[in-house]
C-alpha cells in the first residue's frame, strides 16, 4: 500500500532543542570546545563608544567568519545565508532559533574599522596556538618554514607600469601600498622593480614564479611544528624570495617573544639556504638548519669545481688537485685589508706561475691564466648545513617538511583560499590569519576528539 504524507500543520507549541539536533560528531561542535573568545569584548572595549546605540556583538561575528573559513564559504553574503539556514551553525553562532544574523556589510565595515585597529585577529590567532600547546600539540623542538603563493584579487591584464600611475581617489589601497615601500617584507624586499602594477591592489607582486602565466600575488608563510603540523605564525609578504626569508626571521623571532619557543631544527627547502640566513641560524640563533645549501660553485663544464679544492682553516688557504695552494693574498700590506666583496665573499688566488707548468691546467682553468676560487664569509655555517645533510636526521626531516606543504594543499583544495577577496596587505593578513585559525582548530578537532579536553580559561 503506497503511503501519503498528510498536509504540514502548524502547531501551536513546539519542543525544540538545538543541542539535541546537532550531531556529536559534527565539526562545528568538536572545534566549539576549543573556541575562546572570553577576551574578545576586553580586548575591544577601547574601539567602542560607551554610549549610542549597542552595535552587532563582535563574538557573533567572530564565531560566523570561523565557519566561513573552516567550511570554505568564501562569500560573506553566502556565508550570511549558511547561518541563517543551518541548524548547527545557529548553535555555534549562539543564535538559538530566532536570532537575527547580521547583514553581510557588517563584516566590512568592522573588518576595516575595530578589528584591524585593535589586530584582533591576531589576538585569535595567538589564543589558538596557546591552546594547542596546552593541549600537548606544540613542542618546538624542530619547526619547518615555507610559502605558498596566493593570486590577488586583481585582473592580470589591467595594470601600470608607474606607481605615478596611480589613481589618487583608491585612498585605502594606494595608502596601504605606500605604507609598506619601506618593509623589509614587501616594498623594500627586492630592488627589482615589478613589470606591472595592479591599480586597485598596488602591493600585489606581479609574478610568474609558479610557472605559469603572470598574475598579481601575495605569499602565506607559515612557520609549523613538524610533530603535530601546528600553524605557531603565519605572516603575509609579497611574492619574492627575499621576503619570504626576512618572513622566516620575523616569525621565528615572535614565536619566541610571544610564546617562549625556540626550536632545535630548522627544516625548510633550497629557497631559505642562503649563506647569510645560514650564518643567522647558526650563530645568531643557534638553531641546527635541515636546509639543503644553496650553492652555484658546481662546475658544468667539466672543470674542478671548488668541492675539489681542500680547504686548510689554521692557514687560511686551498690546496688544488695538483698540491698547489691558493692563497687570499700574496703580499703584505701597509693599510690590511679584508678582501671582502660585495657578495660577501672572499677570493683566493693561485700562481700563475704554479698554473702554467700544472698538467692538470686543462681540466682547472682552461680559459684563465691562474685558478680562482671563492669562499663565503658565511662559509662555516655552510659547511655545518652540509655536515647535517649526512645525517640520518636531515632524512628524516625531509619526509617532515612535507607535512607544511600538506597545509597549502589544504588551504587552498579544502578551504578554498586559492585566491584572495580582500585586497592590500592588510586584506591578505585578515584572510590567512582566519585561516591559520581555522586550520588549527580543524587540526585540534581531530587530535583531541578521544581525548578528555582540557577546560578553556
Amino acid at each position: 500500500m503506497m503511503g501519503e504524507q498528510s498536509a504540514m500543520q502548524e502547531e501551536l507549541f513546539y519542543g525544540f532543542s538545538l543541542e539535541r539536533y546537532v550531531p556529536a560528531d559534527h565539526l562545528l561542535r568538536a572545534i566549539d570546545r576549543f573556541v575562546d573568545l572570553s577576551g574578545v569584548r576586553q580586548h575591544l572595549a577601547p574601539y567602542y563608544s560607551p554610549i549610542g546605540r549597542p552595535s552587532i556583538d563582535p563574538e557573533l561575528l567572530i564565531r560566523m567568519l570561523i565557519v566561513g573559513y573552516c567550511f570554505g564559504i568564501r562569500s560573506e553574503r553566502r556565508l550570511c545565508e549558511e547561518v541563517h539556514l543551518n541548524l548547527a551553525c545557529r548553535w555555534f553562532c549562539r543564535l538559538g532559533l530566532e536570532g537575527d544574523v547580521p547583514d553581510h556589510s557588517t563584516f566590512s565595515k568592522t573588518r576595516h574599522g575595530r578589528f584591524r585597529d585593535a589586530d584582533l585577529l591576531r589576538e585569535l590567532f595567538e589564543t589558538v596556538v596557546r591552546r594547542c600547546m596546552r593541549e600537548g600539540l606544540g613542542g618546538g623542538e624542530g619547526f619547518a618554514v615555507d610559502a605558498s603563493m596566493i593570486v590577488a584579487d586583481a585582473h592580470r591584464q589591467r595594470g601600470i607600469e608607474t606607481a605615478e600611475e596611480l589613481n589618487p581617489t583608491a585612498k585605502r589601497a594606494v595608502a596601504e601600498y605606500l605604507a609598506t615601500l619601506d618593509d623589509a617584507a614587501f616594498g623594500a624586499a627586492t630592488p627589482v622593480e615589478p613589470k606591472f602594477i595592479s591599480p586597485v591592489d598596488p602591493a600585489a607582486r606581479w609574478t610568474a614564479s609558479w610557472g605559469g602565466p603572470a598574475v598579481y600575488a601575495y605569499c602565506t608563510n607559515y612557520l609549523i611544528d613538524v610533530e603535530h603540523a601546528i600553524i605557531v605564525d603565519v605572516e603575509p609578504s609579497t611574492a619574492v624570495r627575499q621576503a619570504e626569508v626576512t618572513a622566516a626571521k620575523t616569525m621565528i623571532e615572535r614565536t619566541h617573544d610571544e610564546f617562549g619557543l625556540w626550536p632545535e631544527r630548522l627544516i625548510a627547502d633550497t629557497g631559505y639556504g642562503s649563506a647569510e640566513m645560514l650564518n643567522w641560524l647558526v650563530h645568531e640563533r643557534g638553531i641546527e638548519p635541515h636546509i639543503p645549501v644553496f650553492d652555484k660553485s658546481k662546475c658544468k663544464d667539466g672543470t674542478f669545481s671548488r668541492e675539489d679544492f681542500a680547504y686548510d682553516h689554521s692557514s687560511d688557504t686551498y690546496r688544488c688537485p695538483g698540491g698547489k695552494l691558493l692563497q687570499h693574498y700574496r703580499r703584505r700590506f701597509t693599510t690590511p685589508r679584508t678582501g671582502v666583496g660585495k657578495d660577501n665573499t672572499l677570493r683566493y688566488l693561485a700562481s700563475k706561475h704554479d698554473c702554467d707548468a700544472c698538467a692538470l691546467k686543462p681540466r682547472c682553468c682552461p680559459n684563465t691564466p691562474a685558478r680562482k676560487v671563492t669562499r663565503s664569509i658565511y662559509e662555516g655555517a655552510r659547511d655545518m648545513a652540509r655536515d647535517i645533510a649526512k645525517t640520518d636526521a636531515y632524512q628524516t626531516s625531509r619526509y617532515q617538511r612535507k607535512k607544511v606543504e600538506m597545509l597549502f594543499a589544504h588551504l587552498k583544495r579544502i578551504l578554498k583560499l586559492d585566491r584572495l577577496r580582500l585586497r592590500g596587505p592588510c586584506g591578505a593578513r585578515d584572510e590567512f590569519h582566519l585561516a591559520a585559525i581555522a586550520q588549527n582548530l580543524r587540526k585540534l578537532a581531530k587530535i583531541c576528539s578521544r581525548r578528555t579536553v582540557i577546560p578553556a580559561s
